[in-house]
């Protein structure tokens, strides 16, 4: 398995309790997983609408199970921001 680190933003930070912490998984979709296996339905809710950065580069629309993460990655769950 590989450790990567997560950072939570917003409401994401909200919902998860912290603003960052290390996940074991080799993909996108295992850190989604592991996030909400950890930290329950609440964040469930809030990352079925945030986008995601995988050390600083847009995941954008594609399959999380596709994109792998490497040892030391650094994923960040971005809620939609509101704002002026």
């Amino acid at each position: 398995m590989t450790e990567v680190t997560v950072r939570y933003w917003a409401a994401a930070r909200d919902a998860a309790g912290v603003a960052e912490e290390r996940l074991m998984a080799e993909t996108l979709a295992a850190v989604i997983e592991a996030a909400v296996d950890r930290h329950g339905p609440r964040l469930a809710e809030v990352l079925t609408r945030c986008s995601f950065l995988i050390d600083e580069k847009p995941a954008g629309r594609r399959d999380p199970a596709t994109l792998a993460l490497r040892p030391g990655s650094v994923v960040e769950a971005l809620p939609p921001f509101a704002g002026g």
